[in-house]
């Protein structure tokens, strides 16, 4: 590498060489890095943004400005600028190295878009990749995702909360003794609930405080738990039970003015054994194709289980439709506006139906993607079976295996029912099986399991993006 002399420090490492001049009219800059020239566009360099260590080259048009970093490092963060990825000889490097680098030059932001970005996600190749590893001896009980593909996950009494490069930032020491319900309303901050303490916190798990305690004014003055959190652009919804368990409702809050009461919805008062009205929502997804809150929940008696679906219309607090499950009630439910339908895993068969979206209201009847002669046995094949729906996919976490249901497009179908889903088993042979699955969540181009009786987090990615 040739010494360096004569330079008037603009930041840490970079200087101007008075000695060689950029062609003025020239669109091309020269960059000399550890003594490797480099030739770009401004254009590219514009992309690196305004607060950049790129945007100090343009102050010395007529130099050629000296760098003394890695000059194969350099090579790779210029690569990301000129396409969007990290080229494939950035496997030669640790990418913690690759982190710390694009922090010097001020570009982590577009090296977190590269390594992040949600269209690398890539459903038929995933394979477990990483282990989070949690301190103590609590197994993660819920887990909260950022669209970057950060991850906080709740532990018995704390929250460990990790980066989108999967390093370690945070544990946070929490009032709850459990944590059931949680969900990331950005990087820093998370709304938590659990079904044995009262209200909802909103926690920054940064600074590791309470930034707001949210609660829900029952008839009987009693505590409110908590039993599910959902999320739309503009609104936050809780589902609340009163701790006598005779009453329970849906709050919904302005998440952009201060957390504050915009309307409830879904209000029950349960007299004597009205068991429909006893059931509160356990899960909330905001379906935004429709501008409606699905709200589901289930209830084991002695006839089995039972439960419904409600489609909500919050701004007249009416519910629009209703399925209501007796023969083959649900384990689990997931809504996809991108396929446009309901997915459940029935407790007693195991299979996997829908119901589709486009024929919204007129129908209830459930199309088996599986053997629908399983739904006729009694037995709870299904029972603690997860689902989730992420993209165009859906996830189905059947004890500990992980199936993706995938369509098969088939031209134009009559009512939906003509549909074609395909089944893959995800995994290589030895992620096959283990315990059964808790939790599963999706971030940028990675997908998160937790499992029965494990103290950490399966990571699963792509063989082809594990950068």
């Amino acid at each position: 590498m040739p010494p360096y002399s004569q330079s008037i420090p603009i930041s840490n490492g970079f200087s101007q060489k008075h000695n060689q001049k950029q062609q003025p009219s020239s669109n091309i800059i020269t960059i000399d890095v550890g003594g490797h020239l480099f030739q770009t566009t401004k254009q590219t360099l514009t992309l690196s943004g305004s607060n950049t260590l790129f945007t100090n080259l343009f102050n010395e048009p007529n130099t050629i400005p000296f760098i003394d970093r890695d000059p194969e490092m350099f090579s790779i963060l210029l690569s990301v600028l000129r396409t969007g990825y990290l080229p494939s000889k950035a496997k030669d490097f640790d990418i913690q190295d690759i982190i710390f680098e694009a922090k010097f030059y001020g570009i982590d932001h577009i090296l977190v878009e590269s390594l992040s970005n949600a269209s690398h996600f890539e459903p038929f190749g995933l394979e477990k990749s990483v282990v989070l590893p949690l301190s103590g001896r609590d197994v993660p009980s819920s887990i909260a995702t950022t669209k970057n593909g950060s991850i906080c996950v709740a532990h018995g009494s704390k929250i460990t909360s990790f980066d989108w490069s999967l390093n370690r930032k945070s544990t946070m020491l929490t009032s709850f003794s459990a944590i059931d319900s949680m969900l990331a309303l950005s990087a820093n901050v998370v709304a938590a609930g659990a079904t044995d303490f009262n209200g909802l916190q909103i926690l920054d798990i940064n600074k590791g405080y309470v930034r707001q305690s949210l609660s829900w004014e029952n008839v009987t003055k009693s505590s409110s738990t908590v039993q599910a959190i959902g999320v739309s652009d503009d609104y936050l919804f809780t589902s609340f039970e009163s701790g006598r368990r005779n009453s329970n409702s849906i709050v919904i809050y302005d998440v952009k003015d201060s957390f504050k009461v915009v309307s409830e919805i879904a209000r029950n008062e349960i007299f004597g054994a009205d068991l429909d009205s006893a059931i509160p929502s356990t899960k909330l997804n905001w379906v935004p194709s429709v501008n409606l809150l699905m709200a589901s929940g289930s209830h084991s008696g002695p006839s089995g289980v039972s439960g419904n679906i409600k489609f909500w219309d919050i701004r007249s607090g009416n519910a629009v439709w209703e399925i209501k499950e007796k023969v083959d009630c649900f384990s689990d439910i997931a809504v996809s506006d991108t396929l446009s339908a309901v997915f459940k895993v029935g407790v007693n068969s195991g299979e996997v139906s829908y119901i589709d979206l486009r024929n919204f209201g007129s129908s209830d009847s459930w199309n088996c993607l599986g053997d629908a002669q399983k739904v006729s046995t009694g037995k709870k094949e299904g029972f603690g079976c997860k689902i989730e729906c992420h993209g165009n996919q859906v996830f189905c976490g059947k004890q500990g295996e992980l199936e993706l249901w995938s369509e098969v497009l088939m031209g134009s179908t009559k009512n939906g029912k003509d549909r074609v889903f395909r089944k893959n088993i995800l995994g290589r042979a030895k992620d096959l099986g283990g315990n059964r699955i808790t939790n599963m969540g999706f971030g940028g181009n990675k997908m998160f399991v937790t499992r029965k009786d494990q103290q950490c987090v399966e990571v699963w990615q792509s063989s082809a993006r594990r950068f």
